[in-house]
């Protein structure tokens, strides 16, 4: 049964990996963090892989982690939690973060928690009018995990994170693209439609220099400007060792469209 909760495909470049599981929303047990973890280590592997879509079935996109049984969980030994969420929801929002390909999340209902977490983390995001993004932690007594503080604060401002954060409420997806931790908000029936055009128009694209320029912007909020600037230029020379780089100077010159391979 399990392995029917995270579906996944490959095709026209693109990896696509849903989350199967819509009687839960979309809970993520350990398995399946597990599999998205690995699957988006696959994507960035594969060079016939050139964008990769995140998604759910059902009315949520993911509700967070599957949390049956933590509260009746025995006795914990010190550094067992911090253990547990370093190897599990920081996994995940970090294999996000850390792919080599543009990953999009089409959320398609309720991103709460980690679930939401995983969305912010995704390069591109893409909202169904049905959608809602919770901070639902406060409503448990919990601290915000899966890099939460870490996310929100770089998309929205400490003091908008930290409204999201301590009250917990629901921000709906025409909200969520005022503040700013949405690119788009569609009808749910154009979601699917939208995201697989997005994710195509990414697989035709110049794939080294996506993924360099997805590294220079997830770091420079965390650099001073010496160092963004030396990443850019060693950036820059990595990237003109690519096909995709010759052939786009090139096309430029001949006045035609260029046809990137993806190398």
């Amino acid at each position: 049964m399990e392995e029917n909760w995270v579906l996944h495909t490959v095709e026209g470049h693109v990896s696509r990996i849903v989350l199967n599981r819509p009687e839960a929303l979309n809970a993520l047990t350990p398995g399946q963090r597990e599999r998205v973890i690995g699957l988006l280590g696959d994507a960035s592997a594969d060079p016939d892989v050139r964008a990769v879509v995140i998604t759910g079935t059902g009315r949520g996109f993911c509700s967070g982690a599957d949390l049956r049984g933590a509260a009746t969980a025995g006795e914990r030994v010190a550094g067992d939690v911090a253990r547990t969420i370093r190897l599990g929801a920081q996994r995940l929002t970090g294999a996000v973060l850390d792919c080599e390909k543009p990953v999009i999340a089409a959320v398609n209902g309720t991103a709460a928690g980690l679930g939401a977490h995983l969305a912010l983390a995704c390069d591109l995001v893409l909202a169904a009018e049905s959608a809602r993004f919770i901070e639902v932690f406060v409503r448990r007594g919990l601290v915000p995990d899966g890099g939460g503080a870490y996310l929100l604060p770089r998309l929205v401002g400490p003091q908008r994170a930290k409204e999201l954060m301590f009250f917990g409420d629901a921000v709906s997806a025409v909200d969520a693209e005022r503040l700013g931790l949405v690119n788009r908000v569609v009808p749910d029936e154009e979601l699917d439609k939208t995201s697989r055009a997005w994710a195509e128009r990414l697989a035709t694209g110049p794939t080294r220099a996506l993924t360099l320029t997805k590294q220079l912007v997830n770091a420079s909020l965390d650099t001073d400007r010496a160092t963004a600037f030396a990443a850019e230029a060693a950036a820059q020379e990595i990237n003109m060792t690519a096909e995709d780089a010759r052939e786009g100077v090139t096309a430029f010159v001949e006045r035609r469209s260029p046809e990137f391979r993806g190398r």
